[in-house]
């Protein structure tokens, strides 16, 4: 994909949904709070679904104009967004850990993709923000970390799109090595869940 479609797509996105990202955001972080301070357990997972599919339905299928967009973000997304709805309920019980000093580096990052963009001389509405797949996807595989239970399909997909950060060169997006470190973890967080499957057979 062009690099210019890319930024397009972006801001035509921001320009027309900037009042539901707030409020997205708003709930989203909430419902991680809530599940950190161990008062609703799946909480984190279930708006972390519903956000998924927000991505995948609007700015993928809604916004996107490519191929890649349509055929393989689109479904990806959607997956993500059901499982994490799953999750929500099938290991609804499962507790959210404080983050470790890994983990909360990394949801600092993700606190700071759009001052990063702005910093790198974007602007409005042609600018990285919270609701959007790449800060979303940091945020998914960072928050599924503490949990105990993790559905190593889920942690795949997530860790898929994490490491197309790689991407951040070729569309001068750099503010996605944050999605490239995160992505980098999953990778780790996805050995360990492979290693321990095969410990405990």
């Amino acid at each position: 994909m062009d690099a210019q479609i890319f930024w397009n797509v972006i801001g035509e996105y921001n320009a027309q949904t900037m009042i539901i990202q707030i409020g997205l955001f708003i709930f989203l972080i909430s419902a991680i709070v809530v599940s950190y301070m161990q008062k609703i357990n799946w909480s984190a997972k279930f708006a972390l679904g519903i956000t998924n599919l927000f991505i995948g339905f609007v700015f993928f299928g809604l916004y996107g104009t490519e191929p890649v967009q349509k055929y393989f973000a689109v479904p990806l997304y959607l997956l993500c967004g059901v499982l994490f709805l799953y999750e929500s309920w099938h290991n609804r019980n499962d507790v959210l850990l404080k983050p470790n000093i890994l983990q909360a580096a990394l949801l600092a990052l993700y606190l700071l993709y759009p001052f990063v963009s702005v910093w790198l001389g974007n602007s409005f509405p042609q600018m990285a923000t919270y609701i959007m797949p790449c800060p979303v996807i940091s945020l998914s595989i960072t928050v599924y970390a503490g949990y105990k239970n993790k559905n190593k399909l889920l942690l795949a997909l997530l860790t898929l799109w994490g490491l197309t950060g790689i991407k951040s060169v070729f569309f001068h997006a750099y503010e996605d090595l944050i999605l490239l470190s995160c992505g980098l973890y999953g990778v780790v967080l996805l050995f360990n869940e492979i290693r321990a499957s095969k410990r405990n057979k």
